[in-house]
């Protein structure tokens, strides 16, 4: 077995080095996701979609150009307050975005998300769930495609 220092912040730590058992037993380091990072490309996402510039959302949701910029590319932590304002001037709800953006992150954390409903909320909330879901969807579609 050696010992090796290893320097993290200033700190010296030492690490062994040269066994194999070691390398396998050490799990794969995951990517750190940063919410703002995820909000900001979902934001930029649903607008370009939409085919609209940064002036014309941060002129409906009375936000600066510079400001919703930084935003977008996670370079500032937005207020609820703020993404309401931004998602309203994208006509989307503020769930469904961050709804998005929970998807996200689960992907990068590796957490499997079921795609349908479970039985037992199917059974006791299901009688006309088939069809708001369809006008939410109908709606949602229209206001992606303007």
């Amino acid at each position: 077995m050696v010992k090796q220092p290893v320097s993290v912040n200033g700190v010296v730590r030492w690490r062994d080095v040269g066994l194999v058992e070691d390398a396998q037993r050490k799990p794969k380091e995951r990517k750190m996701v940063v919410l703002r990072h995820e909000i900001g490309d979902v934001l930029r996402d649903v607008r370009q979609r939409q085919g609209r510039t940064l002036r014309e959302v941060s002129h409906s949701a009375r936000v600066s150009l510079g400001y919703l910029s930084e935003v977008e590319r996670g370079q500032k932590e937005a207020s609820s307050e703020l993404l309401s304002s931004i998602c309203s001037a994208l006509e989307v709800p503020l769930s469904s975005m961050l709804r998005e953006v929970s998807d996200r992150l689960a992907e990068a954390e590796g957490v499997s998300i079921p795609d349908t409903i479970p039985q037992d909320f199917s059974r006791e909330f299901g009688e006309g769930l088939t069809d708001e879901l369809n006008d939410d969807f109908r709606r949602g579609l229209a206001a992606t495609n303007r």
